[in-house]
This record gives structure tokens, C-alpha cells and sequence, in this order.
């Protein structure tokens, strides 16, 4: 697939499919996550961590910009974190938050990620009014 946003939309849809079989056709065997070398099993492994952690857990996608080899995406959740999430003691309370993420594909691939949580905001929803 030549369509970086094309094949973004893919990578999501394996994401919110739990699809991880599949996950191979998006990432690279060496992948990098905010500078640390994951590997494909690595990131999987962060992944099947995550949707543990929020049994909720979808991916929404609230703005793409592709400009090859790079795809940056704001991406928005709604879930119910089981326990704590980012430290923070969520124990099963909704919140909603975005995450801003860059990635630089090689190979049709994802190669390297790089992600920022908007902790703040779920800081704020879990502060007493």
C-alpha cells in the first residue's frame, strides 16, 4: 500500500481489531518507541499491556497529516483505565485524553515512534471539582 494515510487507517483498524497476527504488516522487526529499540515483539507486547490494562481501549484517529516517510496523528480515547495509568490512580473511572504521535515509516513499515500522552488532562479529570 502506497497511501501513507491509507495505510495508517490500517495500522488503527489492527490496533482496535486486537489483531496482533496482523501486526507485522505495520511495524518493522526493529522498531523504535520514543527512542527505545522494541522490536516488533517489544511493541507488541506494550500493546497486548495496554488493552490489559484498559479492556476499553479504541483508537481514534481526530487529525492525520501524512508527509512521507512520516505520519503525525492526533489521536483521541475515551476508556476506562482499570487500575493506575500513566501513575495515575484512574481505577476504572472514564477519561478521556489524546495522545500526539509521529511516525517515520521505511519500507511500508513503521520504524520509529514517537508519542506524547496528554497526562494533564486526565490529571484534571481525576482532580475534585
Amino acid at each position: 500500500m502506497n497511501d501513507l494515510s491509507g495505510l495508517y487507517r490500517a495500522y488503527i483498524d489492527c490496533l482496535n481489531r486486537q489483531d496482533w497476527p496482523r501486526l507485522g504488516d505495520f511495524v518493522a522487526e526493529h522498531a523504535r518507541h520514543n527512542g527505545r529499540p522494541f522490536g516488533l515483539e517489544g511493541y507488541r507486547q506494550m500493546l497486548e499491556r495496554d488493552f490489559r490494562e484498559i479492556p476499553d481501549l479504541f483508537f481514534e484517529i481526530g487529525l492525520l497529516v501524512c508527509e512521507a516517510p512520516h505520519v503525525a496523528a492526533r489521536l483521541h480515547f475515551d476508556c476506562r483505565p482499570a487500575g493506575s495509568f500513566l501513575g495515575l490512580p484512574v481505577n476504572g473511572r472514564r477519561v478521556t485524553f489524546t495522545e500526539n504521535v509521529i511516525y517515520r515509516f521505511e519500507r511500508g513499515l513503521i520504524a520509529e515512534v514517537w508519542s506524547v500522552i496528554d497526562k494533564t488532562a486526565i490529571e484534571a479529570q481525576l482532580s475534585p471539582q
